[in-house]
């Protein structure tokens, strides 16, 4: 059966998979929706997008995507309030840096009616999917990877643009242990660190891993030249609140332009919390933690919105953050929450109602 909305074609499962879900204890991101987006580039342009059930796409292994990793990605949410309106969270701010992205990699931009209406048709079909309880929401997935076929190292001649869904709960991470890393980089100067590229996360695991193996949960990313300057947390951007002040580093050919990130220096600016954004040594946090003055570290993104850091090794030593009562993370997480779930004004017009 098919239909049309927001002029996408709409191909509609033949059953639902929804009745088996238990929607009071759903993982982040391991159970999808009954549909997804898919619009193919070929013969030089995108072809109309279209809503089909979500079910295994078939390629070559001569596919571009496997040999030379032209693959991009974006992180979004969809939250439903008590009158059941849908609400997305500054979704152009994700299709701009989709097509950022995109051109670094050397992969066609998309236009934008395809990726909202495409979107928007989405979220419509799949509306019951979208949880209602407490801290949970819709994890929206938009991806594009090279389709076209071919060994020789240059870029593909035909991609696809898909847009996954699933719904999770709240994302808890608990008390994260980070270790400040040495030797490894997350990107570097030049590079594709801003871009939301594939590999760029491909390339964090192994480190990730042995930081997990010395008792960590995370790293945390130094700059590639001189390990010298604090980058990124994970696969999130990173806070440091000395005092009173919260300080970012600036973004750059190494730091992606995070939507949350950019929202909590928003915020906290008008909320007169004093902000900085600028470089931070290692040295600088670490004496920080020596003499009391280092608050909290947290990480900015969409997953988690906020995730505190309790503590953090370097050189052979660990250190603790202090418990506070109060703290940024805490409060600016809650703001932008609210802000996300139409729970308060918005005086910023982030949020966008799906209609």
């Amino acid at each position: 059966m098919s239909a049309i909305i927001n002029n996408i074609e709409i191909i509609k499962a033949k059953s639902t998979k929804i009745n088996d879900v238990d929607f009071d204890n759903l993982k982040f991101g391991s159970v999808f929706s009954d549909h997804m987006l898919v619009c193919n580039y070929e013969n030089g342009k995108w072809q109309a997008p279209k809503v089909t059930p979500y079910e295994p796409i078939t390629l070559d292994p001569s596919a571009k995507i496997f040999h030379y990793g032209q693959s991009i990605f974006e992180g979004m949410k969809a939250y439903k309030d008590a009158d059941e309106k849908v609400w997305l969270f500054r979704p152009l701010d994700n299709f701009n840096r989709l097509n950022i992205s995109a051109k670094r990699l050397a992969i066609p931009e998309l236009p934008e009616n395809y990726f909202m209406e495409g979107l928007k048709a989405l979220l419509e079909v799949d509306s019951d999917w979208i949880p209602k309880n407490e801290g949970s929401s819709l994890y929206i997935r938009p991806f594009i990877f090279a389709s076209g076929n071919g060994f020789h190292a240059s870029p593909a001649d035909a991609y696809k643009f898909i847009i996954c869904t699933a719904p999770s709960g709240a994302y808890f991470s608990g008390k994260v242990k980070v270790l400040i890393e040495e030797k490894y980089s997350r990107s570097a100067n030049g590079g594709v660190g801003f871009a939301k590229a594939g590999g760029n996360y491909a390339g964090q695991f192994y480190p990730t891993q042995l930081a997990i193996e010395k008792g960590y949960q995370q790293v945390i990313w130094t700059d590639d030249n001189t390990h010298e300057y604090i980058e990124e947390a994970g696969a999130m951007n990173i806070f440091v609140r000395i005092n009173d002040t919260l300080i970012t580093g600036p973004t750059s050919d190494r730091i992606l332009d995070g939507i949350t990130r950019k929202s909590i220096i928003q915020l906290a600016e008008a909320e007169n919390i004093p902000v900085e954004v600028r470089k931070i040594t290692v040295k600088e946090v670490v004496e920080a933690a020596k003499n009391g003055s280092l608050k909290e570290i947290f990480g900015a993104g969409t997953a988690a919105v906020i995730s505190p850091i309790s503590g953090f090794g370097f050189k052979d030593e660990d250190f603790d953050l202090p418990e506070l009562e109060e703290t940024y993370a805490s409060y600016l997480k809650k703001r932008i929450t609210d802000i996300q779930t139409n729970k308060t004004e918005d005086p910023f017009a982030w949020r966008y109602e799906v209609k």
